[in-house]
Order: structure tokens, then C-alpha cells, then sequence
């Protein structure tokens, strides 16, 4: 043990004495805090400003797989703070992978530097920039013992870390806020030890046995949250050591002093020793002789279901009975063999036994039938050029009896299949008879199931959940379970009022599909096909369909709000009242849309091609409209008020209300005198292509053009 003791040795006879400090000078507590604010500052503008730069170089030709350290690292942070993850797969610029990995480096680099200085000198940059400095008792430098406790353990790893288990004990996760507010206060503690402590030391001087000291005069701050008392500092040259001898056990002395005690504890040690292994000894040999004579018995019983289950036996009963008894047993023989059998038989009662078993063996069967029904699949295609059609109803028979398993074990297991790779499988609808097939999974859990590729045309989804909590049971956070169709085909696909969440489904073919009603936020669908879908109600705010295509769709009351569209073909969509409040639009095609009562507010539509749009009564209030195509559009009543207009081709667009018909004009006021608010302040001056009466009718609505005043 050390007792510290401190004197004041302070010649107060010589004026000019170096530890004496400037009367303007802060305090040393403020300036350590300015230094912590700063060396906290480096580490994180080091890191987001190549982040954000990689952001913006992200933007072109993504051809390249993410690098990989910053992939995992990606994980792993989104893993431990609960960050929902979306794209795992993801490719990235060049230039982005280069500046993504120097906003993991560089912040790396800064650390280590610092604390090289702070072990060497006992100054980071900042401290020496705010002229303070930490010293050991003696006044040397810490050295990288003491810096690494006092700033890995002391300073970040006791506070953040009770922070971080309160976060994840209490309920308080995943809300990120709490956690930050939760490590502000443990970094207070730390911090307002100084209360407690004559020297001024926190927390963490204290676990590290340092001192933080003025750079210039070497002087303690005695009393760290007043500005005044300044008369009251200490020196830390004059700190003086003084240690005293611990008394320590020390173990041969002891035995030599104690022999008959010694002989007593050795003797019963090594008789617990010997009879506890003699006694663990038996206990395994038992255990292995029954695990072997278990495992005889099935070994037997399993020969036995294999001699009767030959193909050649004229006993189908027999047959049937064996089959069932297989998927029963839990031999990992059991499933292998019985998908080899589903491969090589011809009788269909014989086929629907084997999918029975397989369908009671549990999820563990999948990855066996998904191999075979890609299998059969590459068969049958072979077999379409044969002309061989008894071998093609054969392997039909057998497609089916794989697609009528997979689709029972997922219905029957729902929610139990999380994370299973279906890749690739075929589970699309069969019309020929007597392999007819259609899937239906109404109501069923296959959040997590991964059906890249998949044929899943035809197929009924009715509100299925496709994305749902991992295992912290909490949505929104890293473990989530997140199907991903990636390239799955589901034209003709029911997918009402289904829970997709943000489900992955880039380049997914999604013709004539019926996705009324779902709920797809934060969906990822890039360059998937959703030309002639329903989309009546959907929920797709925040969703990225860059460069998908919706020729024809029915997106009826549907909110894309914040979505990104950019380069999205929605030509002939019908998408009355539908929300793209603002979305990024940029380039996107609307050629011929009826999109009357949606609102584009905030929408950027900077090149967007509207023309022979119905634009009726659409509000357009602060759009991005420079250098978009509205010719022939109609744009009676569209709310334009705070529009950016610059460029805008209007050639031909309708701004002036329909003239009423003459069994309605008692009721309409006429057009010469009716007066809309909507064009009000819009400025029309860098509008493309206007003609004498739509200037006209700009100026008597309210809105700004240069010709207004001649025309007045």
C-alpha cells in the first residue's frame, strides 16, 4: 500500500517564479475540458468527413462488393448499438470503398497517435494547444501502463461500459438517445470525483495514478470549480512518496512453520482427487455403454426401415408404413435418404407419403429439398426437348411433391423458419395436370427466409409477414429478421396487404402483382419490375426503387413519401391521390400518368418528363420542377406556390381551369373571373416555351412574368 502525501513547498520570495500564473489564465479545469472537447472533436471529424465524402462518391457505376473490413465492421457496430442493417450485399464505387475504409483508418490513427504522445509526454496535441499536461506521482511522463488504464479502463471503458449495461438490462434499448444521455452521466461521474480529491484528480487520474498539471508551472489546481482561491495551488514536484511495506503472505515460510497442517491438507486434497476421479471414471464408462447400446437400437431399427422400404417389394402398405416411420426417427441418415427416395420413385401414392415424412421431420429438411427441387427442375427443362412425356409427368410428379413439402413445412413451422436459404427454389404455380401446384402462404410468418432468385409466380402471400424481430423480440434494431427476394419472380404474385418492411427485392419481377395495402417502408426494390401492379394504399415512404420501372401500375392513394425514384419509369401510372411528398423524383418518366390530387410538395423533379400528365388539382408547393418536361400537361388547379420553375418546358400545359358546361354554368363561376390562390407568387420568368394566353391567365391569377405588367 502507498499513502500519498503532498506539501506546499512555494518560495513566495522570488517574484519571478515560474510557477506563479498569468492573472488572465483559465482555470486548469476548463482548460481541460476544452482539450477533452477537442481530442473527442479530431477522432470524430477524422472519421465522418471521409464517410460523407464516400457518400457523395457513391454515386455512378456501383461495381465493386463492399470492402470487406468495412462491411464486417459495419456489422459488428450495427450489432452491438442495434442499428438496423438493410443491404448486406451491397456494391459501392471505387472511390467510395477508398474513402469508406479512410473513415475507419484514420480515426485509428488519430487514437494511437495521441496516446503514444500522451505515454511519451504526457501531452496530446490538444493539451498542449491548451498548455496542460499529465504527469505520474514524480512528475514524469505516464509511460503506456498508466495512459492505457487511465484513458482505455478510466476515462472510456468503466463509464461507457455501465453505461452501455444499463442500456441493454433496463429495457432502454435500442433508443440511442438514452444510451448517449446514459454515457454523459457516467462521464460526469467520473468527472465531478474531483470534488472529493485536494489534487484535483477524477476518476480516471486516480485508477491511472496521475496528475493533470499546468504545462508552464507544473501546479495542481486545488480546487478545480472555483476561478477564485488561485492563491491555494499546489506544486506537483513537491508530491513526496511515501510506501510502507505491506505485510504479504508468503507460502514456504508458512509450510515450514506448519508441517503437520501441510501433511493434513495435502493428504485430503489428493483423497478428494483420487475418489473423485475413480468416481467420474465409472460415471463415464456408463454413460458411453448406454449411448452405445441407444445407438445400437437405432442403428437396428433404422436397417430394418431401409430392408423393407426397397424399391422392388410388391408390399406398398409395408412401404408406406416404413416411410412415415423414418421421418419420425431421428437418425441424420433418416432425411437424406428419404429425399433420395422422393428422387427415384414413380408411384404418386408412395410420393405424397414421402413429402407426409418429410413434411413431420421439421425446417431441417429444407436445404435437402431445396437441392433436389433445383435438381428437378434442371430435369424437366432437359426433358422439354426429349419428347419423352411419361419421364416428364414422372419428374413432374416429383417437382410437386418437393414444392407441396417446402410449402407445408413453411406453413406448418411459421416463424420457426427464420434465416433458411431458398434460394433459387421453384414454388411457382404448375397449371398441367396431375402435377398441378399453387402456392399458398396466407398469414404466415417467413420473416428472415431467403428466396433469392426464387419462382414464386401465381403465388398468395395475403397478409404474410415477411420481416419481423430477431431475438432481441424488438423491430428496428441489427437482428431483425429481413426476407430477401433479390431477383425473385412473383408476377402475378398476391401480396395483400403482406408485411414487408424493409425486405430486400432488387430486380424483382413484380408484373400484374397485387401489393394493395402492404407495407413496405424502407424497402429495397432498385431496378425491380412493378409494371401493372396494384399498389392501391401501399406503404412505401423511404423506399429506394431506383430505376424501377411501374408502367402502368396503380399507385391509388399510395404513400412514396421521402422515397427515392430516381430514374424510375412510372409512364401511364394511375396515381391519384398519391403522396410523394418529398421524394427524390430526379429524372424519373411520367409520360401520360394520371396523377390528379398527388402531392408532389418538396418533391426534387429536376428533369423529370411529365408531359401528357393529369396534373389536376396536384400540389407541386416548393417542388424541384427546374428543367422537367410539363408540355401537355394539364395543370388546372395544381398548387405551384413556391415551385422552382427554372427551365420548366410548359409548352402547351393547360393552366386554366376547365370552361363549365352549359348545364353547370348557374353553379360555376365563369372563367374569365375566377381567381385561384395557387398561382399566386409563382415565379414564371425562367419557364420555358409559355404562350400569350398562359401568360395571361399567370397574370391574372396572381403569378410573376415579366410580360404581366405589359399585358396590364
Amino acid at each position: 500500500m502507498t499513502s500519498q502525501t503532498c506539501n506546499s513547498g512555494i518560495n513566495n520570495n522570488n517574484p519571478d517564479a515560474s510557477w506563479q500564473l498569468k492573472p488572465k489564465q483559465l482555470p486548469i479545469w476548463v482548460r481541460r475540458c476544452g482539450a477533452w472537447a477537442t481530442e473527442v472533436s479530431l477522432i470524430v471529424v477524422s472519421g465522418t468527413v471521409p464517410f460523407w465524402l464516400g457518400q457523395l462518391g457513391n454515386i455512378g457505376n456501383k461495381s465493386v462488393p463492399l470492402n470487406p473490413v468495412v462491411a464486417n465492421t459495419t456489422e459488428i457496430i450495427a450489432n452491438t448499438f442495434g442499428i438496423p442493417l438493410r443491404n448486406r450485399y451491397q456494391k459501392v464505387t471505387p472511390l467510395a470503398n477508398l474513402l469508406w475504409s479512410g473513415a475507419l483508418l484514420a480515426p485509428a490513427v488519430i487514437v494511437g497517435w495521441q496516446l503514444y504522445l500522451l505515454a511519451t509526454t504526457g501531452q496530446t496535441l490538444p493539451k498542449r494547444w491548451f498548455e496542460i499536461r499529465v504527469v505520474a506521482a514524480l512528475g514524469n511522463s505516464p509511460g503506456w501502463k498508466k495512459t492505457l488504464i487511465r484513458e482505455g479502463l478510466g476515462k472510456w471503458g468503466l463509464p461507457m461500459g455501465t453505461a452501455y449495461l444499463i442500456w441493454r438490462m433496463t429495457g432502454a434499448f435500442p433508443s440511442l438517445g438514452i444510451l448517449f444521455l446514459l454515457g454523459g452521466l457516467t462521464s460526469f461521474i467520473d468527472i465531478y470525483f474531483v470534488r472529493f480529491n485536494k489534487l484535483g484528480r477524477t476518476g480516471h487520474d486516480r485508477l491511472g495514478n496521475t496528475f493533470v498539471v499546468d504545462a508552464r508551472s507544473g501546479q495542481l489546481d486545488s480546487n478545480p470549480f472555483s476561478l477564485g482561491n488561485r492563491e491555494k495551488q499546489i506544486s506537483i514536484a513537491t508530491i513526496v512518496l511515501s510506501e510502507k511495506k505491506s505485510e504479504t503472505f508468503h507460502l514456504w515460510p508458512w509450510i515450514r512453520q506448519n508441517p503437520g497442517m501441510t501433511f493434513l491438507v495435502v493428504t485430503t486434497v489428493g483423497m478428494v482427487l483420487v475418489l473423485g476421479t475413480i468416481f467420474g471414471t465409472h460415471v463415464y464408462i456408463q454413460n458411453q455403454a448406454n449411448w452405445r447400446e441407444f445407438k445400437q437400437q437405432d442403428n437396428d431399427m433404422f436397417l430394418a426401415l431401409v430392408n423393407k422400404l426397397s424399391l422392388t417389394s410388391n408390399e406398398p402398405q409395408q412401404r408406406r408404413v416404413s416411410v412415415l416411420a423414418l421421418g419420425s426417427t431421428k437418425d441424420p441418415r433418416a432425411i437424406p435418404l428419404l429425399v433420395d427416395l422422393l428422387a427415384q420413385e414413380k408411384d404418386p401414392s408412395i410420393l405424397e407419403v414421402i413429402q407426409q415424412s418429410l413434411v413431420s421431420a421439421g425446417p431441417t429438411v429444407l436445404p435437402e429439398l431445396r437441392r433436389l427441387n433445383q435438381a428437378l427442375k434442371n430435369d424437366l427443362e432437359s426433358l422439354s426437348y426429349s419428347g419423352n412425356t411419361q419421364e416428364q409427368l414422372v419428374v413432374s410428379l416429383r417437382l410437386r411433391a418437393t414444392q407441396k413439402a417446402i410449402a407445408k413445412v413453411l406453413k406448418v413451422y411459421s416463424g420457426s423458419v427464420k434465416d433458411v436459404d431458398l434460394s433459387r427454389v421453384d414454388l411457382g404455380q404448375i397449371t398441367s395436370t396431375p402435377a398441378s401446384f399453387t402456392l399458398i402462404l396466407e398469414s404466415t410468418d417467413l420473416s428472415g427466409v431467403k428466396l433469392r432468385g426464387a419462382i414464386l409466380n401465381q403465388a398468395s402471400f395475403k397478409n404474410s409477414r415477411f420481416y419481423g424481430p430477431g431475438k432481441d423480440n424488438r423491430l428496428g434494431t441489427f437482428d431483425d429478421s429481413i426476407a430477401d427476394l433479390s431477383g425473385a419472380n412473383l408476377i402475378e404474385a398476391n401480396l395483400t396487404g403482406a408485411v414487408l418492411g424493409p425486405v430486400v427485392m432488387e430486380r424483382a419481377d413484380l408484373f400484374r402483382a397485387t401489393l394493395s395495402k402492404a407495407k413496405m417502408p424502407d424497402s429495397i426494390l432498385t431496378k425491380a419490375n412493378l409494371s401493372s401492379a396494384k399498389l392501391i394504399e401501399t406503404d412505401l415512404h423511404r423506399a429506394n426503387l431506383t430505376e424501377a420501372s411501374f408502367t402502368g401500375a396503380d399507385l391509388g392513394s399510395a404513400d412514396l413519401s421521402k422515397a427515392n425514384l430516381y430514374r424510375a419509369n412510372l409512364s401511364k401510372v394511375k396515381a391519384e391521390g398519391a403522396t410523394f411528398q418529398s421524394s427524390n423524383l430526379r429524372e424519373s418518366n411520367w409520360q401520360g400518368a394520371n396523377l390528379s390530387g398527388a402531392n408532389f410538395s418538396r418533391a426534387n423533379l429536376k428533369k423529370a418528363d411529365l408531359s401528357l400528365a393529369l396534373l389536376t388539382n396536384a400540389n407541386f408547393r416548393n417542388a424541384q420542377l427546374q428543367n422537367a418536361n410539363l408540355q401537355n400537361t394539364d395543370l388546372s388547379l395544381a398548387d405551384l406556390r413556391g415551385a422552382n420553375l427554372s427551365g420548366t418546358n410548359l409548352k402547351g400545359a393547360k393552366l386554366a381551369v376547365p370552361k363549365p358546361t352549359q348545364t353547370e354554368q348557374f353553379l360555376a363561376s365563369p372563367l374569365d373571373t375566377f381567381k385561384s390562390d395557387r398561382l399566386r407568387g409563382v415565379n414564371f420568368n425562367l419557364a420555358n416555351n409559355l404562350d400569350p394566353n398562359q401568360i395571361n391567365y399567370i397574370c391574372k391569377q396572381g403569378g410573376i412574368h415579366e410580360k404581366c405588367k405589359i399585358t396590364e
